[in-house]
């Protein structure tokens, strides 16, 4: 292997630059070209494609986003889109990529490495919703739970102050990571995910007995994919039942992507970032980086597209003893 290639795709979570700078300065230490493709598979159709150094890395590990940015690419869905994107890669002499997402970006390598094998591709985990099997925390979870975490807390402030029951939404679509996260943090009354079935009777129950027990405020983590429908949409059946409540709505939204990632993720995503590039030069392919139990793991595609990572039923148990 004499050359590789380093993209992000997907949505994008803080780290993911700290993970593309760590690619680049192991493939260089090692001997390796390397080159960036920026926006996501899309670059691969269009060539979008560099040469990367050391300097082009330099002074990005503090900075959220991603510098090779990303977007959404209907046509490598094809088989014509991925064909080109091949030959793109031949034309660049590119025969190994460090994919840096989530089970989109895996299944897109998947499909690709069946019709091309020739070209290697090992992945790091990068994503906010910590959804991902094969790693105790993707890139960008943690930077997004303590960004959650702290818009809470301060709009508990306001709750305290004017007796207000709040209903806030993080991110979540299939996964309640973020929400469990930061609703424990906080001490939330309630946290709604798409994990659990939401019973409306049982939430006013609660929050009823809170009103007669005098307590001046009351949080609700409501994640984007709840069934119920939302943090809005809960809100909206409370405050049928619950007339006397002043009831606010909050939608933390991306805020939650953006960032300078916390000191973990820095070192989380370094180490991913390294791990990737020496799995490439070792012959590894169709595995995605992971850290379990503080150890560098390689699971395969396959099982992180079809096993999505499992809520761990004790969280959901100490919400309950402590909300």
């Amino acid at each position: 292997m004499k050359k590789i290639g380093v993209f992000t795709s997907g949505g994008d979570s803080p780290g993911m630059n700290a993970c593309i700078r760590a690619v680049v300065r192991t493939a260089l230490h090692e001997g390796l070209q390397v080159a960036g493709i920026y926006r996501g598979y899309q670059g691969f159709i269009d060539g979008d494609i560099c040469e990367m150094n050391h300097h082009s890395v330099s002074n990005i590990i503090q900075q959220g986003g991603t510098i090779l940015r990303s977007a959404r690419c209907s046509e490598f869905r094809t088989p014509e889109g991925r064909q080109k994107a091949y030959e793109n890669l031949a034309k660049f002499g590119i025969d190994g990529i460090v994919a840096i997402g989530g089970d989109g970006t895996f299944t897109g390598a998947n499909i690709f490495m069946q019709e091309h094998p020739d070209i290697k591709f090992v992945g790091c985990p990068g994503t906010i919703d910590n959804d991902l099997l094969g790693t105790d925390f993707t890139i960008g979870y943690d930077t997004a739970i303590n960004t959650a975490m702290e818009a809470i807390d301060k709009i508990r402030d306001t709750a305290s102050a004017h007796d207000r029951l709040f209903f806030i939404e993080v991110m979540g679509r299939d996964a309640g990571f973020i929400a469990m996260a930061a609703g424990i943090a906080t001490g939330a009354e309630a946290i709604l995910i798409p994990e659990t079935h939401t019973d409306i009777e049982e939430l006013i129950q609660k929050l009823e007995w809170g009103w007669k027990n005098k307590k001046n405020s009351s949080i609700v983590i409501v994640a984007e994919g709840e069934e119920a429908g939302g943090a809005q949409k809960v809100a909206e059946i409370v405050k049928t039942r619950l007339s006397r409540y002043e009831i606010k709505v909050s939608i933390l939204g991306h805020i939650q992507r953006g960032g300078r990632p916390t000191c973990m993720e820095r070192v989380r995503a370094s180490r991913m970032g390294v791990a990737a590039t020496q799995a490439l030069l070792a012959g590894k392919s169709n595995v995605m980086i992971g850290i379990i139990n503080n150890q560098i793991v390689y699971t395969p595609f396959d099982q992180c597209i079809k096993q999505p990572h499992q809520m761990d039923a004790a969280l959901v148990e100490m919400v309950e003893l402590l909300g």
